[in-house]
């Protein structure tokens, strides 16, 4: 049975809870082995995670977004976020968000009017209320859907 968004985000919830959340340099701390948000989204939603996440932020960035499930699961949690991600300029005239940008931004910087960083407890609690949320979706999809009239 394929994980759904919300399955994703718990995983991802579990495995910050257990390993700790990496706010430094690169995905995820050789020495604690503590992982960025964006890398246990991943590794939730793939099962596994390269040994480029310790290493290379570049490579790690394009392994990420080439997970369709990751980014299912990164955008369902940038939603949850409560602000616009930023966007990235692509071709000239041309921006798309940047969800993992907003998302690792966010559990790593203190906020406007803010005095710390969103506790780990905090970035668990947003993961899972973004599950809860993608749930929701999935169970009553007429939610979303507006009229014209």
């Amino acid at each position: 049975m394929p994980i759904t968004v919300a399955g994703t985000l718990r995983r991802a919830a579990h495995l910050i809870n257990h390993l700790g959340l990496h706010t430094g340099e690169q995905f995820a701390n050789q020495d604690t082995n503590a992982i960025d948000i964006a890398a246990a989204i991943y590794v939730a939603a793939e099962g596994t995670g390269p040994d480029e996440f310790y290493t290379d932020e570049v490579t790690s960035l394009e392994i990420i977004a080439a997970s369709a499930d990751a980014m299912a699961a990164i955008r369902a949690l940038s939603a949850a976020i409560g602000t616009e991600p930023p966007a990235t300029e692509i071709t000239p005239d041309h921006d798309v968000p940047d969800y993992i940008e907003h998302v690792c931004h966010w559990a790593m910087t203190t906020p406007i009017f803010g005095t710390r960083p969103p506790a780990t407890s905090e970035v668990i609690g947003t993961l899972l209320r973004a599950a809860t949320t993608a749930d929701n979706l999935t169970a009553f999809p007429h939610h979303t859907e507006r009229s014209a009239a």
